[in-house]
């Protein structure tokens, strides 16, 4: 890895919100997860929460290859995804327009905050609804009741960043050096990160050029065949070009 892209690496880690997440509740349409992940990677969110029935295909066929950035942790039902968020003293909301819902725009996102999205045709289901705080609502005046679930995320995700930039809270690193390290390993040697994956082996430390700092021992455990290495190198390269394939409007 370059110095340049390490800064530039450095730079992402450290505007990134780990108190700021969305819970995607059955949303599966693939071009509407894939704009949902860009947008919380612009706004700084680098972890999301995502509820899906068996559906490993679909799911392979979004952007979860942006995992070197935003990574999604999934969870069995939305209970266990609820529970999980509040142990972290998150607030819940879900996006649901009701005689409760409130404006978007009146909610304090400086407060570490969970956003529950609905599947796309019937929205958020009535166990979300029950086991959020509050209820948000985009006000809207025309002839349609709801936005794209995914341009609904963007407003309300920019408004939280909004709120968060003016309490100066990207002005501060939030992650840990851990987390820093493994994405920056992960996202600056995305082969060598495959080898560590498959042989179990713990990640190396980077240093402040971009370097790998690792004893011979563990290079020793990295060896491989050029067989098995021109394998991973064509996987990495399959997994950025359906990356690129997704994020192309």
């Amino acid at each position: 890895m370059t110095a340049e892209r390490y800064q530039r690496i450095r730079k992402l880690l450290a505007t990134r919100q780990p108190s700021l997440t969305i819970c995607l509740e059955q949303v599966h349409k693939p071009h509407n997860v894939s704009a949902l992940i860009r947008s919380c990677d612009a706004v700084g969110i680098n972890r999301i929460h995502a509820v899906w029935d068996s559906n490993a295909r679909l799911r392979k066929k979004t952007s979860m290859g942006a995992e070197n950035w935003v990574y999604t942790d999934m969870h069995a039902n939305i209970g266990d995804a609820v529970r999980h968020l509040k142990q972290q003293d998150m607030q819940i909301l879900v996006t649901h327009l009701s005689d409760d819902s409130v404006d978007f725009r009146e909610i304090d996102y400086t407060k570490p905050t969970a956003i529950i999205l609905g599947q796309e045709k019937s929205g958020a289901t009535e166990d979300a609804i029950a086991l959020a705080d509050k209820n948000i609502v985009i006000p809207m005046v025309g002839m349609v009741q709801s936005l794209n679930v995914s341009v609904a995320a963007a407003v309300v995700l920019y408004e939280a960043q909004r709120q968060r930039e003016l309490a100066g809270m990207y002005n501060t690193i939030n992650l840990s050096e851990e987390e820093c390290q493994r994405v920056l390993f992960e996202g600056g040697f995305p082969v060598l990160s495959r080898v560590c994956k498959n042989k179990a082996i713990d990640y190396p430390h980077i240093d402040e050029n971009g370097n790998i700092v690792a004893d011979a021992s563990w290079w020793q455990k990295m060896q491989m065949t050029a067989k098995g290495m021109r394998k991973l190198e064509q996987e990495t390269l399959r997994d950025n070009e359906r990356i690129y394939t997704n994020k192309r409007p």
